[in-house]
């Protein structure tokens, strides 16, 4: 397998700012800040757990008089707060806010910092459900969009319109081909001509990938992914920079507080208290996502009936480099392209068994799913469709060679 499976300067850079990054007062490491930050042992029980505050109202101690700040758990909850200071730590950023959804987070930014006649910048490979919402939510309340490759710097600088592009939207890794930005050089671009860079940092996560410390402005998540990591939660969750210096936007993190409570998508308690028991063990999940991935890459590469493997650790990959020097590692999800086209595709999602058919990613078990009439349906006939034959992976944790053995039988069934 042509992939690097050890860190290389830029990796190692990366990975000691993912440990270091936090407020002056917090500079632990990234492990111990994903069970610690938000988290402090209860005051009344020594409860080393957050309590799930499954409340919606507190007794105030005369009008206004506020117990901790919280009168509405539209405006806030205490299992919510520990969450969104806890991704905020891990993040390195200035505030946190969790959502009911990773879309909710993202419709959230786009109403809160976008207005009619804006325009935003989006990758030519992104989520189908992201570029819905900007295609059919966004579009008719008059915030346009262009789609560029945001691999290709010079195309983005093409896509934007000065004065009115306000967002270089990004995805890196991009889902599902695993395309990679290189996130400081368009934070600079999108600086530039006075936008903001959001990044969606869903697949790579705060422990592999530290997007705000890269330059970025704004970190999104679907929390229902790898934060949760078990797949029995559905959650999102928007991170912001310490300090957002693109004018007019210097006020982001005030506007997008107001419109989550303005417009409700919050996160309930038990999902938020679901999420912030998932961030526990991120970073070792992470690993084994990794250690994986890398090892079912390999045997992929060597099959005949695979023409294409998208994994940004293969040296062969166009983004590597940029990967290599903003990644701690390469990530668990991996995609393929089979030399059967759509059909054959098809048939080795439907042949799996230990691998399971679905949509969603990046919990425990391993995930296997056909793209283009699965998660991506939504951008057929558009400039985001993805190829017929390809075939997307969340690599999950299980034994690798149970996980290589199911694959090869599969592959060797699609065949016949």
């Amino acid at each position: 397998m042509a992939a690097a499976n050890t860190p290389g300067p830029g990796n190692a850079e990366n990975a000691k700012n993912a440990e270091n990054t936090g407020t002056a007062e917090n500079t632990a490491g990234f492990n111990t800040r994903a069970i610690h930050a938000g988290q402090e042992p209860d005051l009344t029980t020594g409860a080393v757990v957050p309590a799930i505050y499954q409340v919606s109202t507190y007794k105030q101690d005369g009008v206004g008089g506020l117990r901790g700040g919280y009168e509405y758990s539209r405006s806030a909850n205490p299992t919510r707060t520990a969450l969104e200071e806890c991704l905020a730590a891990l993040e390195g950023g200035g505030r946190g806010f969790a959502f009911a959804s990773g879309l909710a987070g993202q419709d959230t930014v786009i109403r809160a910092l976008l207005r009619p006649g804006d325009h935003v910048v989006v990758p030519t490979d992104a989520y189908g459900g992201t570029y819905r919402l900007l295609n059919k939510v966004a579009l008719p309340w008059g915030v346009e969009h262009t789609v560029a490759r945001i691999s290709d710097i010079e195309a983005v600088r093409a896509a934007i319109r000065p004065g009115q592009t306000k967002i270089v939207w990004v995805e890196t890794p991009t889902n599902p081909l695993l395309g990679i930005a290189d996130i400081a050089t368009l934070a600079d671009v999108a600086h530039e001509v006075g936008a903001l860079l959001a990044v969606d940092n869903t697949f790579a996560t705060p422990y592999l990938q530290q997007p705000l410390s890269l330059g970025a402005d704004l970190v999104m998540h679907s929390t229902t992914k790898y934060c949760g990591g078990h797949s029995d939660v559905v959650g999102g969750a928007v991170v912001t920079a310490r300090t957002v210096a693109v004018a007019g936007f210097e006020d982001a993190q005030e506007r997008i507080a107001f419109h989550q409570n303005s417009m409700g998508a919050i996160a309930g308690p038990f999902d938020a208290w679901l999420v912030l028991r998932g961030l526990k063990t991120l970073g070792i999940r992470m690993d084994r996502h990794c250690d994986n991935a890398e090892k079912v890459v390999e045997f992929l590469q060597g099959h005949d009936a695979v023409t294409a493997v998208h994994y940004p650790g293969l040296t062969t990959h166009p983004g590597h480099d940029v990967a290599t020097a903003q990644m701690k590692r390469y990530g668990g999800m991996v995609s393929f392209q089979v030399a059967g086209g759509e059909q054959q595709a098809v048939d080795v999602c439907g042949a799996t068994q230990v691998w399971t058919l679905g949509e969603s990613l990046g919990g425990v078990e391993s995930l296997i799913e056909h793209p283009a009439r699965m998660t991506h349906a939504s951008v057929r006939g558009t400039q985001l469709e993805v190829p017929a034959n390809l075939v997307r992976l969340s690599t999950g944790i299980e034994d690798s060679h149970d996980l290589i053995e199911d694959l090869a039988r599969a592959l060797a069934k699609s065949a016949n």
